[in-house]
């Protein structure tokens, strides 16, 4: 009888074990998804790659710290087991990436804080890093998709220059005019906890109740950053750091495969030996 209750108790405790080994094996898989989307997006312009953050699950506690020994004495430590690991959550690294000259006078990146705003077909705004704009038949400027940049920029049709400003301020040259015409102003969007930003694909975020609402301002203003013309911002994706993490989950990967199987080779022999 007394054998067959530990049986019990011992194949509960590697039921245990394979559960927590389990939900190292989905973490690990969920991250190495991450890590893949980082190492796709090295050549997305504006893309800001994502981190994992990880977190313990409960613990049970089989004694608790200070629980008496004795008489006089106490447990100096509890006797706590972890029951695994999750996900927590993913977050942007919303560090700037290099700049790279294009010289196409529609090719506009930030240099600093701050993001662009555009009109999607839902009717929501977006926010991007990638200023790779273009005109579309009526002159609108818009993104390679057609989504018109916030507040609407209109390029009359037979412009020869068009000048894009630090400050965001766009003036164009059109024949016969010895002045520059203003036909815009760029203004950019932050927020409190970009953090906080939902990624909506297509290099856009969308406001969340976390990030806040947006503050808006024109570039150098309010903190923020200034514009570039003829430039886009490249991914901030670091390729060697990425595939040092990539050889790390798959090592812990492997380390929690491990670990189940030790924990049915054990159980195996239990079976056979009691």
């Amino acid at each position: 009888m007394s054998s067959n209750l530990n049986s019990g108790a011992i194949n509960q405790m590697s039921t245990f074990a394979m559960h927590v080994a389990k939900t190292g094996l989905n973490s690990q898989q969920i991250k190495m998804q991450v890590i893949a989307n980082n190492l796709a997006n090295v050549n997305t312009t504006g893309f800001k790659s994502d981190r994992t953050n990880f977190e313990s699950l409960l613990y049970q506690v089989l004694r608790g710290a200070g629980e008496n020994t004795s008489e006089n004495t106490s447990l100096a430590s509890g006797l706590s087991v972890g029951t695994g690991t999750r996900l927590l959550n993913t977050s942007k690294l919303h560090t700037q990436g290099s700049l790279i000259n294009t010289g196409n006078s529609l090719d506009i990146s930030i240099e600093g804080d701050g993001f662009f705003q555009i009109l999607m077909p839902d009717g929501q705004i977006g926010y991007t890093r990638s200023g790779a704009f273009m005109r579309n038949s009526e002159g609108t400027v818009v993104t390679p998709s057609g989504y018109p940049i916030q507040p609407e920029i209109q390029i009359p049709a037979d412009t020869s220059t068009i000048t894009v400003a630090s400050d965001g301020i766009v003036t164009v040259q059109v024949p016969g005019d010895v002045a520059a015409q203003e036909v815009g102003q760029i203004t950019l969007a932050d927020f409190v906890n970009r953090q906080g930003l939902q990624p909506n694909g297509e290099s856009m975020f969308v406001e969340t109740p976390a990030s806040g609402a947006p503050i808006i301002a024109n570039p150098f203003a309010e903190g923020m950053g200034r514009v570039v013309q003829g430039s886009l911002e490249s991914s901030n994706v670091n390729v060697v750091q990425e595939l040092v993490d990539m050889i790390e989950t798959q090592r812990a990967y492997e380390v929690s495969s491990k670990t189940i199987t030790s924990v049915d080779e054990m159980m195996r022999f239990i079976a056979q030996n009691i």
